[in-house]
This record gives structure tokens, C-alpha cells and sequence, in this order.
């Protein structure tokens, strides 16, 4: 049957416990270009399946990966395979061909838990012989048009195979960019800002847009996490918070402390970066960055907004439109991108750049 060669399900990896958001997040994709599919998921991952048994293919690329907000990564897969203990690559092998697929490099992947950790070795002495018999078959090559298999173990016995394209995909094993902590960092929050500029800020850019003798300001900046960054990009740091600041920070002359309100405190001129991880209400949080952006007190923004329980999705999704509304009617073109990040947890991270 058709159905059974042709990519039918968009499969998405995303942060365990957050399963329901992600699913949420790919039905609103859905309902948008009037797809309609069964949802399933699993820990640390959500798929939609098509119930035409028609490809997932225009779907899943006109809901383009970098707009989605929990999806760590996005493929358009086949229907998943129970493997025999005694013989796992055999149906691997063979869904391949009846796919037709080719590509030119293979991920063995699995879900961010424990069960899927436990499987590396399994995984590792599988590799080689499959890359050589798909070698042979003439599914794997050099060129391929830059497309990936994703080989997604669920169990030791169970896998779904995904296709990933050029532009619309992590670049990342598991969707996930892991950053060592900065030994000399006042907190570890200080990851989120380095995993927020990775994210949004091609690294080509980075000598332009994170530049010596920049200023920035940090709403609720104690210990210094966040200033940190900024402070080892060369920058001047204005760093708002009633709380007390890291010394070995303070000492190196890059920083203002001023003890004032985040949500009330204005800068003296006109900033290149506003950060701020203020743990409080989102809709708060979003008015405050807000007023900075209408009144272009700051060419860019990082800011996190901390996640209700449940409705996540949804809660996110008002916030970003509220954002989008307010810079519209106050004639302000900016972009905006959003992502539910590794580093983060009960939060997500927002960046905007105003355009002029």
C-alpha cells in the first residue's frame, strides 16, 4: 500500500513533560492548512499522522521549523517499526526501499530520558553495518540533496524513521545544544542567554550584533548570570536589581548596579540590548518589554516568560500576539522568534529586533 512507503507523519522531539504543548502547537499547523490527523506521542516526543494516508511533506514544510516554538526537532517520517531482537536492521532496510528514499547522512536518535540514554550502546553496534548495507542499496551517498535520515529509537525494538531537509530542521543531535558551564559564571541561568544567541543570531553575526563597547541593560540581573555574558562580549552593562550583584563581576568596571525596579527603571539613552529573565507573570514581563520596544529604548531584546502549568501553548501563543499587536500599532517592524530552549524549563525564550 502507498501508505505504507510514503511519509504520512510529522514527527516532532521535544522536551519531556511537555508532550501536550508540542502536540498543541502541531494541530494548531494543522487546523491551519485544514490537514486532518490523528495525534500520538510517547516521553520526549509527538507526531501527527495524516488520516488520508496522504505525504505529510507540505505540511510539515510550510509549518517551517524555526517558527515552531517546542519542537526541538521536526521530520517527516514513516510509520513506526516493532523490530526483532534477533534481527533489527532487516525492516529497517526495507521500509528504506520501499520509501525510495536517499541521503546522505544517518542520525541515530532517541528520546531525552534515561530509557532512551540506556540505548547507545545498542545503537552504537548497529551504526556501522547499517551505513555499509545502505551504502551498497545506494540510499546513502554523497549527493542527496543535503537530506538526513533520522533514525528515531523509541525502544530497543522499536524505531520510526524521519527525513530532514536543508533549512528546515536542527542542525543539532536530539534537537538539543549542549554548552559547558562558564566555570567563572555567578549562576548557571548564564546557558539561556549563550543558548538564546546560538538560536537567534547566526554566528557569523555575532562580532556585529554582540560587539566590544556595546551597552546593554539587565532587568533583574542578581547574581549576574545574564550579565556575565554580556560582560565577557565586551559590553557595558546597566544591571537592575535590588538584589546584590556578583563582587568578581562587579570588579570588572563593565557594570552599572542600580538598585531599582526592573518593571519602572528607563535608560538614559537609547541601548543596543535589553536581556531580562524576570520570574513573574508573563502578561507583566510582556508589558514592561513592551513600552522598551514602542519606544525603541533597545535595538534587540532576550526575554523569558515563565509558563503557566498547563495551557502553555495557548498562554504563549496570546503572548506573542499581544506582542505582534503592539508594535504594529505603534508602526514599530521588528522580527520575532520564540523558542522553548534546552536550558530553559518552565520558561521560553523570546527575541526581537527591531528593524530600524
Amino acid at each position: 500500500m502507498v501508505s505504507e512507503t510514503v511519509p504520512t507523519s510529522w514527527l516532532v522531539y521535544c522536551r519531556p513533560g511537555f508532550e501536550h504543548d508540542a502536540l498543541s502547537e502541531l494541530q494548531h499547523h494543522a487546523a491551519l492548512n485544514e490537514v486532518n490527523c490523528v495525534p500520538s506521542y510517547g516521553e520526549g516526543w509527538v507526531s501527527l499522522t495524516r488520516s488520508d494516508g496522504e505525504p505529510i511533506n507540505d505540511l510539515h514544510r510550510q509549518a517551517a521549523f524555526n517558527r515552531l516554538i517546542f519542537a526541538r526537532q521536526s521530520l517527516a517520517a514513516l510509520p513506526a517499526l516493532a523490530l526483532s531482537r534477533d534481527d533489527r536492521l532487516t525492516p529497517v532496510l526495507e521500509q528504506i526501499k520501499a520509501s525510495r528514499w536517499s541521503f546522505e547522512e544517518i542520525w541515530h536518535e532517541t528520546p531525552d530520558t534515561n530509557d532512551g540514554k540506556a540505548l547507545a550502546g545498542l545503537i552504537k553496534a548497529l551504526t556501522r553495518p547499517l551505513e555499509s548495507m545502505l551504502k551498497k542499496r545506494g540510499a546513502l551517498r554523497r549527493k542527496a540533496g543535503g537530506r538526513r535520515l533520522h533514525i528515531f529509537w523509541t525502544e530497543g525494538d522499536r524505531v520510526q524513521l524521519g527525513m530532514s531537509f536543508p533549512g528546515n530542521r536542527s542542525e543539532l543531535i536530539n534537537g538539543i545544544r549542549r554548552l559547558r558551564s562558564p566555570s567563572r559564571a555567578p549562576s548557571r541561568s548564564t546557558l539561556k542567554l549563550e543558548e538564546a544567541w546560538h538560536e537567534f543570531i547566526p554566528r557569523e553575526e555575532w562580532d556585529a550584533r554582540l560587539a566590544d563597547h556595546m551597552q546593554a541593560a539587565d532587568l533583574g540581573a542578581a547574581p549576574g548570570g545574564w550579565t556575565w555574558q554580556l560582560v565577557q562580549r565586551g559590553m557595558y552593562v546597566y544591571a537592575i536589581d535590588n538584589g546584590p550583584m556578583d563582587k568578581q563581576l562587579m570588579a570588572t568596571g563593565q557594570i552599572d548596579h542600580l538598585k531599582e525596579d526592573g518593571f519602572t527603571w528607563e535608560p538614559p539613552q537609547r541601548l543596543d540590548w535589553l536581556v531580562c529573565d524576570i520570574v513573574d507573570k508573563p502578561v507583566r514581563v510582556l508589558a514592561m518589554v513592551e513600552r522598551w520596544l514602542t519606544r525603541k529604548w533597545c535595538r534587540e531584546a532576550i526575554f523569558n516568560l515563565k509558563l503557566p502549568m498547563k495551557k502553555r501553548w495557548e498562554e504563549v501563543s496570546r503572548c506573542l500576539a499581544m506582542l505582534e499587536n503592539s508594535l504594529s500599532q505603534a508602526s514599530v517592524s521588528a522580527d520575532i522568534a520564540c523558542r522553548h530552549l534546552y536550558h530553559d524549563r518552565e520558561e521560553v525564550t523570546v527575541h526581537v529586533r527591531l528593524k530600524h
